[in-house]
């Protein structure tokens, strides 16, 4: 299987089953579209456009790469050679926020339930069983996430003190992140978190008028003048550690790419501006007539990319761009995506598991506790079985092996199905590729 794609006249073709890239000019591009050089029709209309011994010369080279194994390479036998272990938690340490944003999954804070905040003993028992559970994976990620997480500062550090004195005893190494929206950030949070966690998240989307316009403070007033100074702040000081803003775009900003520049100008090197999923009837839905004007943001932020590359008092980076084309996971990990709820849980303040953050909530799919571990195989086995090449959309995609066939909880939620991709999503994932695989090639 291959895809080629045509980017401000920039010309590629991608091998599926290799990952190979190739950078192609245009008669090619004319010949492998639609199998075209395959059809004697076909190639006699581009030997019209190019003349006969250019077409006869491109074709020739098409097939000296296909039989060099470097185009039209066979499908992939995936055999999950993996035993699969909890090696990383996202710890609901706040089921409480200081905002209100409209489009929150987490229903403005508190996932459809109480309002609460993460105990000291109920994160040391998730600490404990993230390292028995992780067999002898040394690297283990924790990530402190809300709600706001802030609200329950001091039982993060408590946290992060106690996993400092497990890494030694049984020969492991914990990567600490936090997502914040930066209401509760002040000189000592900012030293802490910038000594403390190895990523950032700092939740912010955009302009002043669209973040205000989705992100309300509990007053029902815009959040952008709240933060905004606390984020500059907190970059100012991080240095050259990882962080990075992140925003959603919904139906009120189509032209995202000007919130995207916008976060770059005033200084935020590393920008993830993320689509909404949300049910049709929203208003700020995104819905299939909007997918063309969308994919031409991501083609001029693409441009933006490539333009600010040149300047070396910049080191813009879109989140999204920045997928892996020279190695990365197995072909296995690429077939089944993120781990959720076999390498991956979330976990509530009150203890229970969930496959990933955007579950909790859902009591169907609690799959253990911090007390016993993981109980409920059947929710789990769900999820270890739900490989690309298991779903039928995505069986035929070029794009399968580096989307790994999107996020579980967009297919559930609005298919309730696992095997059945979210549309909008994975439309925009495959123009997002698109560009990733052009900004290199170019820039290579």
């Amino acid at each position: 299987m291959i895809h080629v794609f045509n980017i401000n006249d920039f010309y590629c073709a991608l091998d599926t089953n290799s990952g190979l890239v190739h950078v192609i000019d245009e008669i090619v591009y004319d010949l492998l579209k639609d199998d075209s050089f395959k059809s004697e029709s076909k190639v006699k209309i581009i030997s019209h456009k190019y003349g006969q011994d250019i077409t006869k010369e491109a074709i020739q080279e098409i097939n000296s790469l296909i039989n060099n194994n470097m185009l039209y390479t066979e499908d992939l036998d995936v055999e999950n050679k993996i035993k699969p272990a909890v090696k990383a938690m996202c710890l609901n340490m706040a089921h409480d926020c200081n905002l209100k944003c409209e489009y929150c999954f987490a229903s403005q804070g508190n996932f459809k339930g109480k309002r609460s905040l993460m105990s000291y003993e109920v994160g040391k028992k998730a600490f404990d069983y993230l390292v028995k559970s992780s067999g002898k994976r040394v690297n283990l990620e924790v990530d402190f996430f809300g709600g706001e997480p802030l609200m329950n500062f001091d039982t993060i550090k408590n946290l992060v003190e106690y996993g400092r004195s497990l890494e030694e005893k049984h020969n492991k190494k914990f990567r600490f992140t936090i997502t914040t929206n930066g209401v509760l950030l002040d000189d000592d949070k900012i030293d802490y978190i910038n000594e403390n966690m190895s990523n950032v998240v700092l939740s912010i989307d955009g302009r002043k008028d669209v973040n205000d316009r989705m992100r309300k403070t509990v007053n029902d007033k815009g959040s952008y003048d709240t933060i905004i100074n606390n984020f500059k702040k907190f970059v100012s000081k991080r240095g050259d550690k990882d962080y990075f803003a992140r925003g959603t775009y919904t139906s009120y900003n189509l032209d995202f790419a000007e919130d995207v520049k916008h976060l770059n100008e005033i200084g935020f090197d590393i920008i993830s501006v993320e689509p909404v999923v949300a049910k049709p009837e929203e208003k700020y839905a995104l819905k299939d007539e909007h997918i063309e004007i969308l994919k031409k943001e991501y083609e001029k932020l693409a441009k933006y990319y490539i333009d600010s590359y040149p300047d070396k008092n910049k080191r813009f980076q879109f989140y999204h761009f920045n997928i892996e084309l020279d190695g990365g996971p197995c072909i296995y990990k690429r077939s089944i995506g993120c781990g959720a709820g076999t390498e991956y849980v979330a976990v509530t303040p009150e203890g229970d598991f969930y496959p990933c953050h955007q579950f909790v909530g859902e009591k169907e799919f609690i799959i253990g506790n911090v007390d016993e571990g993981i109980t409920n195989e059947e929710v789990v086995s769900k999820f270890r079985n739900v490989s690309v090449n298991e779903k039928p959309t995505c069986r035929q995609c070029w794009a399968k092996y580096y989307c790994s066939g999107g996020c579980h909880a967009n297919a559930y939620n609005f298919n309730k199905d696992f095997k059945v991709p979210y549309k909008v999503g994975c439309e925009l994932e495959k123009k997002r590729i698109e560009c990733s695989i052009m900004i290199k090639a170019k820039l290579q």
